[in-house]
Formats: structure tokens, C-alpha cells, sequence
């Protein structure tokens, strides 16, 4: 039961995940980082296929082996998030409260984004870190 229960949630959160990709609100990486969770504690071969899969599993994998993310991903990234927020602002009808609320969640996420591949942790485990570009 409990690995069935996995496998069900595992695919929800990677449509989940790949409907973050289009959608400004609903982040991608949570869900596939619990999705390959679910997998590897439940099925071998839908892990292999995430980790395997050529839009996401780079990314999954470079970030469970803590390597760092390039720029040009970040850029994207970034670029990705705030076209998806301008499509929401030009075609929605928002609210002034709303479009400021996403205007600041749409800044300390491009921050989180671009901060997040620049540094790691020393891979013998200590607290240095090391800049990436």
C-alpha cells in the first residue's frame, strides 16, 4: 500500500512540477525534488526515468549531488518567471494589492534564483563556500 501511495504521489508532484515549468505561481523544483524522493523509495525504474528524463533531470541530479547551477540556467530561469508574470499582469485582472504582492514575490525569487547557484558548500563538508560562475 505504502508504495503504491508513493508511486501516485511521485506522479502527481512531477505533473505538478511540469506545470510549474508554464505557470508563474506554482514552483517546479519542490515537486520534482519530492517526486524523486517518492521514486527512490518506491520504484527504481520511475527514479531512473526522472533522474534520466532530458528536461529535468539534470537539474535534480546536480542538485541532490550539490553541484552548482550555471548561469545561463538561472538567467532562464529568471527570464522564464518574469514573462509568466507579465502575462499575468497584462491579461489579469489584478488587484493593486495583488500586483505589488507578486511584483515582491517576483523579486526575492529572481534573488533566490540567481544567489542560489553562485555558492556551495566545500565538498569535505565544512562551511567555506566557493564562488561559481
Amino acid at each position: 500500500m505504502k508504495h503504491a501511495l508513493f508511486i501516485f504521489f511521485g506522479v502527481v508532484c512531477v505533473t505538478l512540477g511540469a506545470i510549474g515549468i508554464v505557470t508563474p505561481v506554482l514552483p517546479t523544483t519542490p515537486f520534482l525534488l519530492l517526486a524523486a524522493w517518492l521514486f527512490s523509495k518506491s520504484s527504481n525504474r520511475l527514479h531512473n526515468l526522472l533522474l534520466g528524463n532530458k528536461v529535468f533531470g539534470k537539474y535534480i541530479t546536480n542538485y541532490f549531488e550539490n553541484k552548482p547551477i550555471a548561469l545561463k540556467a538561472r538567467l532562464v530561469s529568471i527570464a522564464f518567471l518574469w514573462l509568466g508574470l507579465g502575462l499575468s499582469f497584462y491579461f489579469g485582472t489584478l488587484s493593486t494589492a495583488i500586483t505589488i504582492l507578486l511584483v515582491v514575490v517576483g523579486i526575492l525569487v529572481s534573488l533566490h534564483i540567481f544567489l542560489l547557484g553562485k555558492f556551495r558548500k566545500d565538498r569535505k563538508g565544512t562551511s567555506d563556500t566557493k564562488k561559481i560562475e
